[in-house]
């Protein structure tokens, strides 16, 4: 047992302090606290008053202390000038805190609300800039300074071990090439998934474990690197799930709400659905056109601004799915229960009216509140199959009648027609991987899909009309740079592209027309989608290129999108759909809160940024599973079609499979082959072989990594000696040895495991 410090007979520690001991000294002390009273208080002499005199220092410059010798405060924690890190946006606003405080504080970190700048603007989650601080009130201000680049990124990944017992970390992240020298393994064995952080500003500085996630390679954990890796919050605070309890509870009553129940709505999803938001019906008004109802869970009845369910959704932003698991917006209660609309309950809804016309246009609109009673929860596969044997009911008949004529004015629309496939990773009930496969589009989908955009626009026109605030669905025009580049492209195919024209989505839909040959055409469609903007979410109206629509919002699933949650709640203000106050502990008011008007930038901002990072942690996901679906198959060849190009390679993929895999310049041979940007190809200077974004190929698979999701290929006649294995550790520098002076040690880039970064995981802690 090691020896315990000596303490005075005021029981304090005897010798250096540290920074929460000094803290503690001079917030308790009763006269002015100096580095005379600090020394004498912790009986210091001789050297160590110079080790204290250096701390003190130390404190005073990370903004612990005043830097005044004659007596030191406390400052809160705050340098006026420091490195900070986003941990999450509230209200629209980031909140960060300092990025090196002090592991032995007994504090928590301070919060700093940052107030962006032109110069420093939509940070997100995780970001790190330099700041300028100041205490206002009872809280902190950040004015950023300068953005910097990211110290953590990668810093998850594998422990292994080298051929001399060093660990190193094999990163997971398929654009970390190199290992880190791990410093301090904490609770960590080999072969463990961990999470990281440097241990210096180096950028080979050794790293500290800082958390023990588990085994990389056991059922179910790809979706939990994805977690981690993009800082998805997915551990609802337990003031939320109280919350959830308590207005899980709540009464349905009939007052102020439409009957609807003896309407035979129903819900066509996915047949392994676990959330429902919506719900259609429809029935022929006797004029050639339709009546329809769009039925959507009412949630903005039970999460109300300003609660802590409220703060948590805003935090989250959207629910996030993976193959093995959702990580929701809402807690399971209502996501999966009482928000729910499944089939024979009573359930809280916002019912959309509509009004099709026989030309398939809306023409009418209006919102309530209702009661619903689904007749069925429906699978696509199943609704489909009832419409193709003639089994449907008049329920199914009369939807696919009005969703004719809305398919009838989406064509007059002529909205961008993409064939985009979307894989599917199916599993068994132990998580294992059964099949890989695209995603069959049906017309069931479309049914639900133009039910949905019709409701969306309605909902949008309609808050237009009331003159009340909208977050609309963004989807801005190619920008000029885009298209420039487009027409760049389309003149190295020989193709013409006209600037000066008027540029709708069916410019794009026409060219795809003409064009006959699937490789030619997949070339294009690949290049019209580089020309395209990201959607965003936004207060201020700049339409929906894609659609070709005029006013859009998101209204249709507030139970994964906090988007659709605000304009339920603008809708209840605008329509007078407030309910009567609910007993208890529940907040007041289900529509827009002061909060939600005035911050509604910053808000909307914060949620589209919460979307791509869903995005990117569901699409990282796919990958992973996709290089351990193929892992078995290294050696083999696979058809692919090549996605895009650089000069250092090109990307390709499988088809009919996804899973986009580089192909080294360097594996292509000795001859030099030159990058075209525009033509987005490579060239073989003396064969003139080229290799260009479209073109269908033979590759052979000559690496699938599950940890990174990464794959390579390889030409199936080459030798893949090119290949350069992800998480390669260089060679240590090589030493000179006198003669009979020794020998140098084995390099740890070798050793009893192979090569490292081929990790080929027989369980964990097992030698590999």
């Amino acid at each position: 047992m090691a020896a315990m410090k000596k303490q005075n007979r005021t029981g304090r520690p005897q010798g250096l302090p540290s920074k929460t001991q000094i803290l503690e000294f001079i917030q308790s002390s009763d006269r002015p606290a100096g580095k005379r009273e600090i020394a004498k208080a912790f009986g210091i002499k001789g050297q160590e008053k110079i080790a204290l005199k250096k701390r003190l220092k130390d404190m005073a410059e990370e903004g612990l202390i005043d830097g005044r010798k004659t007596a030191y405060h406390r400052m809160g924690g705050v340098p006026k000038v420091t490195v900070l890190k986003v941990v999450e946006i509230e209200d629209g606003e980031p909140i960060a805190v300092p990025e090196n405080w002090d592991p032995d504080s007994k504090d928590k970190p301070p919060r700093l609300v940052v107030k962006e700048s032109k110069k420093v603007a939509a940070l997100k989650r995780g970001d790190r800039f330099l700041a300028r601080t100041e205490e206002r009130g009872k809280g902190w201000i950040a004015h950023p300074m300068k953005k910097l680049p990211a110290r953590t990124e990668g810093l998850m990944g594998v422990v292994e071990f080298d051929g001399g017992g060093k660990p190193w970390l094999a990163p997971v992240d398929k654009r970390v090439r190199n290992s880190s020298p791990i410093g301090d393994l904490g609770e960590a064995n080999e072969g463990d998934l961990v999470l990281a952080e440097p241990m210096g500003k180096s950028p080979r500085a050794k790293v500290k474990v800082v958390e023990v996630i588990g085994d990389p390679l056991a059922p179910k954990s790809f979706s939990l690197i994805a977690i981690a890796k993009h800082g998805i919050p997915h551990i609802f605070p337990q003031e939320a799930l109280e919350e959830a309890q308590r207005v899980a509870e709540l009464p349905l009553s009939d007052e102020k709400r439409e009957d609807l129940r003896d309407v035979p709505i129903i819900a066509i999803d996915p047949a392994d659905a676990r959330d429902h938001d919506d719900a259609i019906w429809a029935e022929p008004d006797g004029n050639g056109g339709f009546n329809a109802i769009v039925a959507i869970a009412d949630v903005s009845f039970y999460v109300r601004p300003g609660g802590a369910l409220d703060k948590e959704a805003r935090k989250r932003g959207n629910s996030v799915y993976f193959p093995d698991r959702v990580v929701p917006m809402l807690p399971e209660i209502l996501s999966a229960d009482v928000c729910s609309l499944v089939e024979h309950e009573d359930r809280a809804a916002m019912a959309c009216h509509l009004h099709i016309s026989p030309e398939g246009k809306v023409t009418k609109w209006r919102f309530t509140r209702a009661i619903v009673r689904l007749a069925a929860n429906i699978a696509y596969e199943d609704a489909q199959k009832a419409i193709d044997d003639g089994s449907a009911d008049d329920v199914l008949k009369n939807l696919w009648g009005a969703w004719k004529l809305l398919f009838k004015a989406r064509q007059a629309r002529d909205p961008l027609d993409l064939e985009l496939p979307e894989r599917q990773v199916r599993l068994n009930d132990e998580g294992q991987i059964e099949e890989i496969a695209v995603r069959e589009r049906l017309d069931a989908h479309r049914v639900v899909e133009d039910f949905m955009i019709a409701a969306n626009v309605a909902a949008a026109k309609a808050l237009e009309e009331k003159a009340a605030p909208v977050v609309y669905r963004v989807h801005e025009t190619p920008s000029r740079e885009k298209l420039m580049a487009f027409k760049e492209y389309l003149a190295s195919q020989g193709r013409p592209f006209a600037m000066g024209q008027v540029i709708t989505p069916g410019i794009f839909n026409r060219m795809l027309k003409d064009i006959s040959d699937p490789a030619e055409k997949a070339l294009i469609m690949e290049a019209v989608l580089r020309s395209q903007t990201q959607a965003y979410y936004g207060p201020a109206n700049a339409g929906h290129f894609g659609l070709a629509l005029g006013s859009y919002a998101h209204f249709t699933s507030p139970i994964r999108r906090y988007a659709d949650l605000l304009v339920h709640r603008a809708l209840v203000d605008s329509y007078k759909l407030e309910q009567p106050k609910p007993k208890g502990k529940i907040p007041e008011g289900s529509g827009l809160s002061d909060r939600d008007r005035t911050a509604l930038n910053q808000i909307t901002d914060a949620i589209s940024q919460t979307e791509r990072r869903a995005m990117e942690a569901e699409r990282d996901t796919i990958d992973r599973y996709v290089a351990a679906w193929l892992s078995g198959r290294v050696g083999e060849t696979f058809d692919t079609r090549i996605t895009g190009v650089q000069g250092f390679g090109f990307f390709a993929t499988i088809e009919n499979l996804g899973g986009d895999g580089l192909v080294p310049v360097s594996t292509l041979g000795r001859e030099y082959f030159r990058y075209d940007e525009r033509a987005q190809e490579l060239t073989g200077e003396d064969s003139g072989k080229t290799y260009a974004v479209g073109d269908r190929l033979k590759l052979k698979l000559a690496e699938a990594n599950p940890l990174t999701g990464a794959l390579k290929f390889e030409v199936p006649d080459s030798d893949g000696s090119g290949i350069e294995k992800r998480g390669f550790r260089p060679p240590p520098k090589k030493k000179h040895f006198q003669k009979g002076k020794g020998a140098p040690r084995q390099s740890h880039a070798k050793g009893k495991r192979g090569r490292p970064g081929n990790i080929r995981h027989q369980g964990r802690g097992k030698k590999r």
